[in-house]
């Protein structure tokens, strides 16, 4: 009995997505459109087996060599459009950024918030966008140089004494107190500790299968949330209560008045956020900061070259007694190059969901409305038409400024990531101190890459750390 139910249930599924499917294609030949070309695979479960049997980078490799620049798919329950251009890629993001919107799971929606930034499009993200930018900003960011500092010599000299570490694992730590200083200023260290405790469960569940059975990770990271929603309201109710003006995130948060007088932001919509921006500013900087120690090491010549001019800062400083400074994060050129050569190669951001709200035509073919469209910002980054030798690591080709739209690490047009200087400047003073006081070592297989979600050496590259001259 039970086995004929399956089948039954297996044949009006399957029906439903062929009908939907001769939808879409009637709709394209009724508009004198079609279809991209590509194979949208099984019903329901779409090609989701074969692009996580592999590599990603081969899957959509393999299909944009077979099909060109758009092609269409079926992945994650979702029909998809896949763009593998620079021209495509602003196409969506930029000049007809209106016909696409952000598009999340659901089950990930609740664990930031609905509210966080990147949820949304129109006046309440170009509201929100403009507040979070201006604690952002270039002249924002370089107060906090002292405090990054001190915050990564203390965190790198802990890995010394050669005992082994997951270097992901251990800058995750360093972003996450870079994202309390820029959200918070200088934090109750109580307070700090919950929100590193509770964000960790968060962290923890966000990829996890969606389900509310206790004890499954999801649950776990649902009910963090939940504690994180009262600990940043008794964060957010002691600010207000003692009227302090600071001028990081919070303060610009909370100081967001309309023409009236009125408060524009919710203070459920201020927690959203502020997880928002921790989310976005933890493993996305930490990966990146990992694959630099790998590039370094795997380089010696270029690791050289990067700590003569580190030394030449540090001569300086100790000679003035003095600590690093903004000036001199502004005037490391080698370190810069290796930083956009690693955001290049490593593309943590691969691609980026976005939906479309209409029927929309690029290059004479349909995008339907509803289905998924995913700009490939690693194909762009990996293509030998933008990029000569696009696997080899090399710097210099950062010397002379790249075409419009072929490198696009954090994103592009109104969704761009607003934290990108303070990501870099996160990673030049982590380099510097990298390089002028260790030596390292790679244990283990160092080639071999994993995604959760964002791509980074496997086991988050397992290392050994001696202070130089130890």
């Amino acid at each position: 009995m039970g086995e004929i139910f399956v089948s039954v249930l297996v044949f009006f599924l399957t029906l439903l997505w062929y009908i939907s499917l001769k939808k879409n294609k009637k709709e394209a030949i009724k508009n004198g459109t079609k279809l991209p070309p590509g194979s949208l695979g099984w019903p329901y479960i779409g090609e989701t087996l074969q692009l996580y049997s592999q590599d990603p980078e081969s899957f959509f490799a393999t299909k944009q060599k077979r099909y060109g620049e758009i092609f269409k798919t079926h992945i994650l329950g979702c029909p998809c459009v896949m763009l593998a251009s620079p021209e495509a890629a602003r196409f969506v993001l930029m000049t007809q950024a209106h016909l696409f919107k952000p598009t999340y799971p659901k089950s990930k929606e609740l664990l930031i918030g609905p509210s966080a930034l990147f949820f949304h499009q129109g006046d309440y993200h170009c509201r929100l966008r403009k507040l979070v930018q201006n604690s952002l900003s270039l002249d924002a960011i370089r107060t906090l140089v002292p405090d990054i500092d001190s915050v990564t010599a203390s965190a790198l000299d802990s890995w010394a004494n050669s005992v082994l570490i997951s270097t992901f694992h251990e800058m995750k730590k360093i972003s996450f107190e870079v994202g309390i200083l820029t959200i918070f200023g200088h934090l109750e260290a109580t307070y700090k500790e919950e929100l590193k405790n509770n964000y960790s469960i968060l962290d923890a569940g966000y990829n996890s299968f969606p389900t509310n059975i206790p004890g499954t990770p999801y649950k776990k990271a649902l009910s963090a949330r939940k504690r994180l929603s009262k600990i940043l309201g008794d964060i957010i109710h002691e600010r207000r209560e003692k009227r302090l003006g600071k001028k990081d995130l919070l303060g610009s948060l909370l100081n967001s008045i309309d023409d009236e007088g009125e408060v524009k932001i919710s203070d459920a919509q201020i927690a959203d956020n502020i997880i928002g921006v921790l989310f976005a500013a933890q493993d996305t900087t930490a990966s990146v900061m990992t694959w630099i120690v790998k590039y370094l090491h795997d380089q010696p010549k270029l690791l050289q070259s990067v700590k003569e001019e580190q030394e030449e800062i540090k001569k300086i400083n100790c000679e003035n007694n003095q600590e690093l400074n903004w000036v001199q994060t502004r005037n490391m050129p080698m370190s810069y190059k290796v930083i956009l050569e690693s955001l290049r190669m490593a593309s943590i951001i691969s691609f980026t969901f976005r939906e479309a709200v209409a029927d929309v035509e690029y290059k004479g073919y349909l995008i339907p409305k509803g289905w998924k469209v995913m700009p490939l910002f690693r194909n762009i980054h990996h293509s030998p038409e933008y990029f000569p030798n696009p696997h080899n690591f090399d710097p210099s080709r950062f010397e002379v400024a790249r075409k419009p739209n072929t490198f696009m690490p954090f994103g592009s047009g109104v969704h761009a990531c607003p934290g990108n200087e303070l990501a870099k400047l996160e990673m030049l003073i982590m380099i510097h101190h990298l390089v002028t006081k260790f030596r390292w070592e790679l244990v283990g297989t160092q080639n071999r890459v994993q995604h959760s979600p964002f791509p980074v050496p496997l086991q988050g590259l397992p290392a050994r750390f001696w202070k130089i001259g130890h």
